[in-house]
């Protein structure tokens, strides 16, 4: 099972939007007090459209209670990490993954990443920017480990019959128009 872990995330919008790719990937999210907003929050509705009710997660006052409650492998998103995202195998569907992601601030305190060095990782990028938008960061790393497990039960077509363009467009000769 794939989880997101935030670990004291401070922008309303990113979680919002982390949120929603949550409930497109049926991945479970994992929030570490202290939030910089409330999950009632406008901001968040707004950025996670009306998915979010959909959305499994839980909330732990700290890491210490998440470790306590959480077994598995654990990735940590990091500007110190030296290995890329893609240099880990993630294609076991029965062993428990989470990829934990810091403040958008400052990222992951050293303290906690320090035992885990072995599973820092990091998107490789230029020298111009030290890190990418935390809700891209987590699509990215997400959909990575989603491509290694085959997309299990993620489905490739609109799941809206009456909305199948295509097939539609098909149906009525628009064929060289596609």
């Amino acid at each position: 099972m794939l989880n997101i872990v935030l670990y004291e995330p401070e922008i309303p919008g990113n979680t919002g939007n982390i949120m929603r790719t949550c409930v497109a990937t049926h991945t479970h999210l994992h929030l570490i007090e202290p939030l910089g907003f409330s999950l009632s929050d406008k901001y968040i509705k707004r950025s996670g459209v009306n998915y979010i009710s959909n959305c499994e997660y839980t909330v732990y006052q700290n890491i210490d209670e998440f470790f306590s409650k959480n077994q598995g492998t654990f990735y940590f998103l990091t500007r110190y990490g030296h290995r890329p995202h893609t240099s880990f195998s993630y294609e076991n569907v029965e062993e428990n993954i989470y990829f934990i992601f810091g403040r958008e601030s400052t990222g992951i305190p050293r303290e906690i990443l320090k035992p885990h060095i072995d599973h820092c990782i990091r998107i490789p990028m230029t020298d111009k920017v030290r890190a990418l938008n935390l809700s891209n960061t987590v699509a990215i790393v997400l959909y990575e480990a989603l491509r290694q497990q085959n997309y299990l039960d993620l489905l490739f077509d609109e799941p809206h019959k009456s909305k199948t363009f295509i097939e539609d467009a098909l149906a009525i000769g628009e064929k060289d128009d596609l």
